[in-house]
């Protein structure tokens, strides 16, 4: 009996072209995943301004019920970290926050105004958003 050999070939890894697909999945994945990713920050970044914005509320209830009212737009919400020079100065004082609670997500201080103009009922107090420029739609504010 004669055997009949075939010339087949041992494969021992993967080949180039099996290699190059692979890594173009992996590489569109990853993409993908950058791609979807990318408002994740700025949308936390928005979120953290939003709490700010309430913590500083607070911060000014707290400052109204040793003072005596709420500061000015001039005292701003410095008075909240040092207490006021300018008039009318508080009756007590105590530091209700640091001066890093005055600093929004994109580095800018908070705004402060008494009376508000877009909160009616009290003050405003509000992130200028990532564009730094106030009065535009993407300001965070209490209103």
């Amino acid at each position: 009996m004669k055997m009949v050999t075939t010339n087949r070939r041992a494969s021992g890894g993967f080949t180039l072209m099996e290699m190059v697909l692979v890594l173009a999945i992996i590489s569109l994945l990853v993409g993908l995943g950058a791609f979807a990713m990318k408002n994740v920050l700025s949308d936390a970044d928005v979120d953290k301004a939003r709490a700010d914005v309430r913590s500083l509320e607070t911060n000014l209830v707290r400052y109204k019920a040793k003072a005596g009212f709420f500061p000015t737009t001039e005292q701003g919400l410095k008075a909240l970290v040092e207490p006021p020079t300018a008039p009318p100065k508080p009756k007590r004082w105590t530091q209700s926050t640091g001066p890093e609670a005055l600093i929004d997500s994109w580095g800018q201080p908070y705004q402060y105004k008494n009376p508000g103009s877009r909160n009616s009922s009290g003050q405003d107090v509000f992130s200028m958003g990532p564009d730094m420029i106030a009065g535009n739609e993407d300001d965070v504010g209490n209103w």
